[in-house]
């Protein structure tokens, strides 16, 4: 089944499945799922029901799409992602992406749980992306391009919506949050990173790195997706505080900021129009 069949084929089992298109699409990352919870008069529906969808393997990722009413908008969730380190190839990686563009969505709002590399940050912070840098080693675009579904050389001038960023900021204000602002490194993974290359990472200019996030961006914005992207401070990357990295600190974390999290997050989509801009 090529990917074009793949996007078909769970356009027409989700289109079936629910009453109303929803316009922002929502992919939440490790522990923060529980957004997807808060999501009214909902249908889920799990990846393995999903023609062509793999199944999410990592703890903190539930595998199902989330589809209903937040903050008075009509939504879907991915509460769980599929990532490269699990062996995906990036067209699987990135195929939701495709299939909300299929079902109406003209928004999505992408979180992950990433390691602070701006010795400025603290575990718990949250972060709005404002860019990232693509170091996965590869691109979900490489390979025969569709031009009905993007442009052969899609524009990353802009990868993350200035408009949005803005509605984020404003956001972050109206509940009095203070949210940091950087520049988020897409790392392949499964291994975190050294602490050489967390100070080469910090020299390129990151602020923020993990293991997913950017090939998902690269996808909407070659769909014509406005995007906003969200990092959840989970751990201070290796090497800045002497202390062993692991994923039970992320989930600990993301379950500590959890309700600053969905406080934020609710009240962006209540902000957002769901329309192209």
């Amino acid at each position: 089944m090529s990917t074009v069949e793949k996007i078909k084929a769970a356009e027409e089992l989700i289109s079936n499945k629910i009453q109303k298109k929803p316009s922002i699409g929502l992919i939440l990352g490790s522990g923060l799922g529980v957004l997807a919870d808060e999501i009214q008069n909902a249908v889920r529906i799990p990846y393995s029901d999903i023609p062509g969808f793999p199944t999410s393997t990592v703890a903190g990722h539930k595998g199902q799409l989330v589809i209903g009413e937040l903050e008075g908008k009509q939504v879907v969730a991915m509460q769980g992602r599929f990532h490269f380190y699990e062996g995906y190839p990036m067209d699987l990686v990135t195929l939701p992406v495709r299939v909300m563009k299929a079902i109406g969505v003209s928004s999505i709002i992408v979180t992950n749980a990433a390691g602070g590399i701006n010795e400025n940050y603290k575990p718990g912070d949250l972060m709005l992306i404002r860019d990232h840098i693509n170091l996965t080693g590869a691109n979900p675009l490489i390979g025969p391009n569709d031009d009905a579904v993007g442009v052969r050389f899609p524009d990353m001038s802009q990868a993350y919506s200035p408009k949005l960023l803005d509605l984020g900021k404003q956001a972050a204000k109206n509940i009095g949050l203070t949210v940091q602002e950087g520049v988020y490194v897409g790392n392949p993974g499964p291994s975190y990173e050294t602490p050489a290359e967390i100070r080469m990472l910090r020299t390129l200019g990151g602020d923020a790195v993990g293991m997913s996030t950017v090939p998902e961006v690269i996808v909407a914005r070659h769909s014509e997706l406005q995007v906003l992207g969200i990092s959840c401070i989970s751990n201070m990357a290796a090497g800045i505080l002497d202390q062993p990295l692991t994923h039970e600190e992320v989930m600990e974390t993301t379950e500590m900021v959890k309700t600053q999290f969905l406080a934020f997050v609710k009240e962006i989509v209540k902000r957002m129009d769901g329309e192209k801009k």
